[in-house]
């Protein structure tokens, strides 16, 4: 998990850490203002099962669009799961167009807001099985 590249906010990412970990999740938390090219790196050395970004500053749309498009660069990357939540416009409202265009960048989900809910549903969808 990490947070956004131009978003230096902390507790988020130490909420979002100890919300993960207390579902059974083992957490590499990469902390804030992530270079996106350090996130593909790091994706790429840890293999992890899911990647989580998380932005508060209102920057969370223009910075997950970055950040998976160097993800997704990536050949052995493009299957791994990323989702992105937290304020993700400026403008404080829920925008369907961002979270679409998001979603269209490569994104598997967007929660918008923040909403854990619908984050925990995520969580516990059923997996596809390996190919």
């Amino acid at each position: 998990m990490s947070g956004t590249s131009s978003d230096a906010h902390t507790w988020n990412l130490i909420y979002i850490h100890l919300f993960l970990e207390e579902r059974g999740y083992t957490v590499s938390n990469l902390g804030s203002c992530v270079p996106n090219d350090l996130l593909a790196r790091t994706c790429r050395e840890l293999q992890p099962d899911l990647v989580v970004l998380s932005s508060v500053n209102g920057h969370g749309f223009t910075d997950g669009l970055e950040a998976i498009r160097a993800v997704r660069e990536q050949r052995d990357l493009r299957r791994l799961p990323v989702v992105i939540g937290g304020k993700l416009g400026t403008d404080g409202l829920r925008n369907a167009g961002c979270t679409r265009s998001l979603l269209d960048a490569g994104f598997d989900a967007v929660f918008d807001n923040g909403d854990l809910g619908a984050f925990e549903l995520f969580l516990n969808r059923p997996r596809a099985a390996a190919a």
